[in-house]
């Protein structure tokens, strides 16, 4: 039998690729069995009438009829998720804007950046306890401050149209996190670029908006799309602030009910596992056609240096 110059190339790599494969081998068996297993089990799950304590059982696409007929609740858990999108575009602006002025050169600025990133640092269960008594009606924070303004106030996270709206303002306290990220960005900005604008006449303000973020917008596109896939999966601080309000966890009457909170009831509280696997692949779907979405209409506002356009 010829020996062929493919066969001996063979013979040389693949101890090589043997090695390699027998150093990755505890990253390939935690894949398979704690990564890629689990993904195609709930995928079974999800057109399975499962209860955990008992065998599945096939339904097929019973469960994803019973989400999009149950108005009282999933439509609910869907709705009240999509407004805090609602946070999304605020958080991205403060965090530019204060990252713009965190970037001045002036003396104690270093107190300033790290005053604003402390709070990004503070786990979020320790962030939602202590926002539990800057919201309390009686004696927290906010309303003490409007009282002594003489400002109307109002019950927060009691009063179903203003709990989401109290996420939302909990949330933007803890912005620092992308203050940091913008701040690095702009201090990376092409500063022959900002010179060239400003010898041709441009303000400070057209600087910003023609140089500054068309060279930071990379990072915005990151961090927009990390936004987006937070969001869909907003879960600790509601399940941890709702857990003693009327109605139990979600409430008051069902307002902060998020979508990962319901899911996380229907598997682990009510346990139904098969439903919740099926609520988990819609999450899945929507959260990827939202990023292609993204993805898709990127390439009209991020700019990247050195690309032809």
């Amino acid at each position: 039998m010829a020996v062929t110059a493919s066969n001996v190339r063979r013979n040389r790599t693949w101890p090589a690729v043997r090695l390699g494969l027998l150093f990755i081998s505890p990253w390939l068996a935690g894949f398979f069995i704690f990564t890629l297993y689990p993904i195609i089990a709930s995928l079974y799950f999800s057109f399975c009438q499962y209860r955990v304590l008992t065998p599945p059982h096939w339904i097929g696409f019973q469960n994803y009829i019973d989400m999009f007929t149950d108005r009282d609740y999933f439509m609910t858990s869907l709705y009240n998720t999509f407004f805090m999108f609602i946070e999304l575009p605020i958080a991205l602006i403060l965090a530019v804007a204060i990252a713009l002025l965190l970037n001045q050169k002036v003396s104690g600025i270093s107190v300033f950046r790290t005053i604003y990133y402390l709070p990004s640092v503070v786990p979020t269960v320790a962030s939602a306890v202590l926002w539990l008594w800057v919201l309390n009606p009686q004696y927290g924070l906010i309303n003490r401050t409007l009282m002594m303004l003489h400002l109307p106030t109002t019950e927060w996270l009691s009063d179903p149209n203003w709990a989401k709206p109290a996420f939302i303002i909990m949330d933007l306290w803890s912005i620092g996190g992308g203050v940091v990220i913008y701040l690095a960005a702009l201090q990376s900005v092409p500063q022959h670029l900002l010179e060239a604008a400003e010898l041709d006449g441009a303000s400070s303000w057209q600087r910003t908006l023609h140089v500054t973020l068309p060279a930071i917008s990379p990072v915005i596109f990151f961090n927009l799309i990390l936004g987006v896939i937070n969001t869909f999966q907003y879960f600790t601080q509601t399940f941890v602030m709702t857990s003693a309000s009327p109605g139990g966890r979600g409430g008051p009457a069902n307002s902060t009910l998020f979508y990962a909170l319901y899911l996380f009831q229907n598997a682990f509280e009510n346990f139904r596992m098969g439903y919740a696997c099926a609520m988990a692949w819609f999450l899945f779907i929507i959260t990827l056609v939202a990023t292609l979405l993204i993805f898709k209409t990127s390439a009209r506002w991020v700019y990247y240096e050195g690309e032809e356009r």
